[in-house]
């Protein structure tokens, strides 16, 4: 479409998705003259700039794109919205990320009769719930550019998928290769085999269970792989490498030190995203022909294989849904370059039965997630109602319940209650909960019908975007920082904006705890003190002494992941950091990446409670900070879509050190420039920052637009 009519949302299922789009979509922006605006982390202007010059596409993850709705329908916008795409509608029945997207689209469905919704997935099977739900048209097509062919290889014999056959697959082939006793002890599922079938003509993805389980068998197929592989493509090679190396400040992973020479990496959360980016073009370019990888990458970026081998029908250790089967043997075929793909599924004796109802089982079905997690979803959903007046008294919140998916799926209910049985329940825990009230004068006639507010507490966890199970924690811990909050550093701030929902998932290392302990300076140490973590008590875990007094293992945990941001913050460097802490990469920078973006939500939790105004300066400082981990003059750089710190520092160090520099740069001088930079990639970083320059300009342009209109009420 030449010119968008209204501005647009885009829901992708990550950030680095996100980025992916944004850097493809910023071309068509200055060709075409609408604004691609990025919502992902602590990206992206809540409320949007008002445009007038311009229309916006907005590329939000589903998390910032229900935020970016609230703050259209709060600020009288959300006519504005033309058409809201979301990619992965089955992502609706995926646990609370499933709940947001049912939110944000109700609201929409609610408050606007002009917004289109358009909605894809290629793993749907309740299809009719959904479209009473979108009050939809349903199209659909099988047409796949290239033929897909489905396997199963059970010991050594290959079956063809058949839904013809009695039992569903259809004797194909055996499988031909000279196994040695001690490479069949090595490789019982026999991946060489089938791997040395297409590679290096072709290209492989090899889907593993587990992060350990894909380094083991890219290492493990390098190590009988004929030496003739690493003749190919020597020089490219040599400068992937190199390239790893920089990303990661002269470190190069072990395991890819071995693999690459051959052609092969592995690629799951450990990495950086730095790295994953850079193995993602290596292998979209042919420098590498084959991937292990976690099932994440099937929800990913484009990445498709000639050939697709799930090394096992699980995902750690659940076996695999149909939605999952589908989307990792989907990226088999790679259009334009294959006639065909094909997927093959390794499977031992004792799950062929699974395996063939897993093939011939239908898709699962997309179900509501508001009752979920003690009901986390609908609760933040009646809160946001109320808090946004689109609903202020209880008829009128029933009234919304009834279009959103969960009332299309009366079976969810809980027995013997209804849908107005469940909404009345949830009203009442929000008002045990002090973030709902009745209005004191709601007795009276004239306001019946707007009987319910919403108090300041709500008002900011809805605002920041807070889970409700855990507003009452931020507050308190907020309360309580005021009683004694230390600024000489930022421990204390960092231990503030540790995200609740990592704490869990963290368990320290007790000796590498007691050392970053011990060499905290002074103040530091005060600040341990006072959240409540001694270092006796350290001590004595790390020594694995018996310790009488327990000390709350959240408080404990939260200040061992703040140890680890404030380490990041002061060395600048992931890799020195995972080493010290003993864990992977890619830890470290999903901390980092949660941190920023809680971070973010603190601040406008904080902006809504006057009680908390110290904060707010505080914190627009620390998310920056977080949100970018690198020295101040690269951040402006790193803003641009596509260029990550290594990038940076390349651009900075060849004199582009503005976003004007990039902006103007010409592509060809760039590719001349920049070592190991592709014409496409200079092409949508130039592009990219062009956007974000015209953008800027345009925001500060409307801005005195503002500053200079009189008002009409002046004589």
């Amino acid at each position: 479409m030449a010119y968008p009519p209204k501005s647009r949302s885009y829901y992708g299922s990550s950030e680095e998705l996100i980025n992916f789009m944004v850097g493809a979509l910023s071309g068509f922006g200055m060709e075409l003259g609408f604004l691609v605006e990025e919502y992902a982390g602590s990206k992206g202007r809540i409320p949007p700039i008002k445009r007038r010059q311009k229309k916006s596409l907005y590329v939000a993850t589903i998390e910032k794109g229900h935020s970016l709705v609230n703050s259209l329908i709060e600020t009288g916008r959300i006519g504005d919205l033309g058409l809201v795409v979301v990619d992965e509608l089955h992502m609706l029945g995926e646990g609370s990320r499933g709940a947001i997207l049912e939110m944000t689209l109700a609201k929409i469905l609610y408050t606007s009769n002009t917004t289109q919704i358009i909605g894809m997935s290629a793993t749907l099977s309740n299809v009719e719930d959904l479209q009473q739900f979108l009050k939809a048209e349903y199209y659909t097509n099988n047409f796949r550019p290239v033929e897909l062919k489905e396997f199963v290889k059970i010991q050594d014999c290959i079956y063809e998928v058949d839904s013809k056959a009695e039992n569903g697959l259809t004797f194909s082939r055996l499988l031909e290769f000279k196994y040695s006793s001690s490479l069949q002890k090595m490789d019982p599922d026999h991946l060489i085999a089938l791997v040395t079938e297409v590679i290096p003509k072709y290209s492989c993805l090899v889907f593993c269970p587990t992060k350990k389980n894909c380094e083991n068998v890219a290492e493990m197929i390098c190590k009988y792989l004929s030496k003739d592989h690493k003749k190919l493509k020597e020089k490219e090679k040599r400068d992937l490498m190199k390239d790893l190396t920089n990303i990661c400040n002269g470190r190069l992973c072990p395991v890819l030190k071995r693999t690459v020479p051959f052609g092969i990496a592995y690629h799951h959360s450990g990495l950086t995203s730095d790295e994953r980016k850079r193995i993602e073009e290596a292998y979209s370019s042919g420098i590498l022909c084959l991937l292990t990888c976690t099932s994440t990458l099937a929800a990913g970026v484009n990445l498709p294989a000639r050939r697709v081998i799930l090394r096992a029908p699980y995902v750690a250790m659940e076996f695999l849904k149909k939605n999952q089967y589908k989307q990792m043997i989907g990226r088999a075929g790679r259009a334009g370059i294959d006639k065909a793909g094909e997927s093959i599924l390794i499977v031992q004796e004792k799950d062929r039965h699974l395996v063939q109802n897993l093939i011939y089982s239908p898709l699962e079905s997309c179900y509501s997630k508001l009752l979920t997690e003690l009901n986390k979803g609908i609760r933040s959903l009646l809160l946001s109602l109320v808090g946004l007046k689109i609903a202020t008294n209880c008829e009128e919140i029933y009234q919304f319940m009834c279009i959103t998916l969960f009332n299309v799926q009366p079976q969810l209910l809980p027995a013997e209650k209804s849908l107005h049985d469940v909404t009345m329940e949830v009203l009442e825990w929000l008002k045990d909960n002090n973030l709902l009230k009745e209005k004191a004068d709601s007795d009276s006639i004239q306001n019946f019908q707007h009987n319910l507010e919403i108090t300041p507490l709500g008002q900011a966890t809805y605002k920041g975007s807070v889970d409700l199970a855990y507003c009452n924690a931020l507050y308190a811990d907020l309360k309580k920082g005021l009683e004694g909050l230390i600024l000489e550093g930022c421990l204390h701030l960092l231990y503030l904006t540790i995200p609740y929902d990592m704490i869990s998932h963290c368990s320290p290392d007790w000796m590498v705890y007691f050392k970053e302990y011990s060499q905290l300076s002074p103040v530091e140490q005060h600040v341990a003190d006072i959240v409540g973590v001694s270092e006796s008590f350290v001590m004595k875990k790390a020594s694995g002494q018996v310790i009488k007094k327990a000390v709350d293992s959240r408080t404990v945990n939260r200040l061992y992941l703040s140890f680890i941001l404030l380490s990041l913050l002061k060395e600048n460097n992931i890799w020195n950091v995972a080493e010290k802490f003993n864990t992977s990469r890619g830890f470290i920078q999903t901390l980092l990446s949660s941190a920023s973006s809680f971070s973010s939500s603190v601040l406008h939790f904080c902006e809504e409670l006057n009680e908390f105004w110290v904060y707010k300066a505080l914190l627009t400082e620390l998310t920056k900070r977080l949100s970018y981990c690198v020295k101040a003059e690269l951040i402006p750089l790193m803003e641009v879509t596509g260029v990550l710190e290594a990038r940076a520092k390349q651009l900075y160090n060849s004199g582009y050190k503005t976003l004007a520099h990039l902006a103007n740069a010409n592509p060809e001088m760039l590719v001349r420039t920049i070592e190991h930079l592709s014409r496409s990639q200079a092409r949508k970083i130039v592009s990219s920052a062009k956007m974000l320059l015209a953008e800027k300009a345009e925001a500060l342009q409307e801005e005195v637009e503002e500053l200079l209109r009189i008002p009409t009420d002046i004589p």
